[in-house]
C-alpha cells in the first residue's frame, strides 16, 4: 500500500465500523523536512507485544517491526505535510492534515480513530463522520497508536536519509533535521536549504 501524501486522493474503501484505526506523527519538532503521519488498522489477532513507542526502540527494531506491520496489518498509510505547508499552516495545523490525509490513505474505512496526545484532527469527510478519542501517551499505551508510531518514525527517516543525499552539507541522515548542535552549525555555516522550516526561531533569526 503506497503512501498517500494527497488529502483529496480518492480511494476504493471497504467499511466496517467496528473497525479501528491507530494515528501518531513524527517530526513535529525538526527545524528540517515534512511531518509524517501513519495510520493502522491491526488485524484480529496481530501479534503486538514487541510494539512500543517508536522512540523506545533502535532504529534496526522498528525496521523490523515497519516490514510485519505493513505485512500483517488490515490497512496502513503513510502521509505527510510538506516543509512549505508546514510553515504555512504552523506545525500544529500541517500535523493535523498529514493525519487526516494519513486516515483518507486507508484501503478501510475505521469506525474509530485513536490518536496519540490531546488534540485530534477533523474527523469529517464528506458525509463522513468519524469517531475519535486523542489518549496521551497512546504511543506506548495502545498498540495500534505505537503500530502507527513505528510507520510515521521509519518512513521520516527515510525521507531524511534522501533529503541528505539532496543537501549533502547538512548531515540530515545523521540527525534527521532536529536541532542538534552538529545541525545547528552546520546551519549557520551553510544557511538554511529548502528544507528548512522559515516559521522555526532557529531557522527565523538566521534569515533575518
Amino acid at each position: 500500500m503506497p503512501c498517500c501524501p494527497f488529502a483529496d486522493m480518492p480511494q476504493v474503501r471497504t467499511n466496517s465500523e467496528n473497525l479501528v484505526a491507530g494515528v501518531d506523527e513524527a517530526g513535529r519538532g525538526p527545524l528540517a523536512g515534512p511531518v509524517v503521519a501513519a495510520a493502522v488498522i491491526l488485524s484480529p489477532g496481530q501479534h503486538t507485544a514487541d510494539l512500543a513507542d517508536s522512540k523506545q526502540l533502535s532504529a534496526a527494531r522498528r525496521e523490523r517491526l515497519a516490514d510485519d506491520i505493513r505485512r500483517e496489518s488490515l490497512a496502513w498509510s503513510v502521509a505527510w505535510a510538506d516543509r512549505a505547508e508546514i510553515d504555512a499552516l504552523n506545525i500544529l495545523h500541517a500535523t493535523m492534515l498529514a493525519m487526516r490525509r494519513a486516515i483518507l490513505g486507508l484501503s478501510r474505512w475505521p469506525g474509530t480513530v485513536l490518536v496519540d496526545g490531546n488534540r485530534l484532527p477533523g474527523l469529517t469527510f464528506g458525509a463522513r463522520q468519524l469517531a475519535g478519542e486523542a489518549i496521551v501517551r497512546g504511543d506506548s499505551r495502545v498498540a495500534a497508536i505505537s503500530a502507527a508510531s513505528i510507520l510515521a518514525k521509519t518512513a521520516r527517516d527515510d525521507i531524511m536519509c534522501g533529503l541528505d543525499r539532496h543537501y549533502p552539507g547538512y548531515a540530515f541522515s545523521e540527525h534527521k533535521g532536529y536541532g542538534t548542535r552538529a545541525h545547528r552549525e552546520r546551519l549557520r555555516a551553510a544557511g538554511p536549504c529548502t528544507q528548512h522550516r522559515r516559521s522555526f526561531a532557529p531557522v527565523r533569526e538566521l534569515l533575518a
